[in-house]
């Protein structure tokens, strides 16, 4: 139940710090959608062994950070979802790949090592540039831009409503568990043998909340043709601030520090 809560209202608080008013709250979302893709291309065109010249990267999310505000420890607790997943996928490069790469402190750091290092480290800047960006930019001006850019329909609009979804959901699921813990005098986790039909009733319940959403969002104007207009146009400031983090990035990437 605390972590259902807690899914729920994590939910939230990354759509209430899309609210701010900051230096980077105020860019245009086209502009911050381009920083972050450009960002994670970057990153992702490094070799497993080259953790040294990815190391600069982490200028990004530390300097969007500190410009939006927004809490360290907030975007840290996402990040770590994604942790097992690499880390299990570079764990065997730690098994395989034994040779030597170099040397610190007199202690040797194999090639596997290095490898897992580096996967985790793109780990956590291609997650993080993705959170930056939901933490400042409202969700529906980030597919409207999407829908600007034209890109196709079906994709933007399974993207919003899996994002929505994920929300409806968790309060089912939520209201659910509550009401099974009541039922159930001192049971605190959810017996195998109720699991077939806890799982069933809780689809029936999402279709039917979710149906009800769709109708909602109808009835206010949404539309899967409609193009909403940007509420201003790209301005001088937004292309500087473009290229104030795609040109560090694409420099870092052709001409390594060391």
């Amino acid at each position: 139940m605390p972590n259902i809560a807690s899914s729920a209202n994590g939910l939230r608080a990354l759509e209430s710090l899309a609210a701010g008013r900051t230096v980077i709250h105020r860019l245009h979302p086209a502009a911050k959608l381009f920083c972050a893709l450009a960002f994670i291309v970057f990153t992702a065109s490094f070799g497993r062994y080259d953790f040294t010249r990815l190391a600069p990267y982490l200028f990004y999310p530390f300097l969007m950070m500190a410009l939006a505000e927004i809490p360290y420890g907030i975007l840290l607790k996402r990040v770590l979802i994604a942790l097992p997943f690499c880390l299990f996928a570079g764990l065997s490069n730690v098994v395989i790949d034994r040779e030597t790469a170099l040397s610190i402190g007199g202690a040797a750091v194999s090639f596997g090592v290095l490898s897992l290092m580096t996967i985790l480290l793109k780990m956590y800047l291609c997650v993080m540039a993705a959170l930056l960006l939901a933490a400042t930019t409202p969700f529906a001006e980030l597919t409207a831009q999407l829908r600007r850019l034209h890109i196709p329909a079906p994709f933007v609009t399974v993207f919003e409503i899996t994002y929505r979804y994920i929300g409806v959901l968790l309060e089912e699921l939520r209201s659910m568990t509550t009401a099974y813990r009541l039922r159930s005098g001192d049971r605190k986790a959810l017996d195998v043998r109720h699991m077939g039909s806890f799982t069933g009733g809780l689809l029936l319940r999402g279709f039917d909340r979710a149906e009800r959403v769709h109708a909602a969002m109808c009835c206010r104007g949404y539309s899967l043709r409609r193009v909403p207009p940007a509420r201003r146009g790209f301005a001088p400031r937004d292309a500087a601030a473009a290229a104030l983090v795609c040109v560090p990035a694409a420099a870092l990437r052709l001409f390594p520090l060391w």
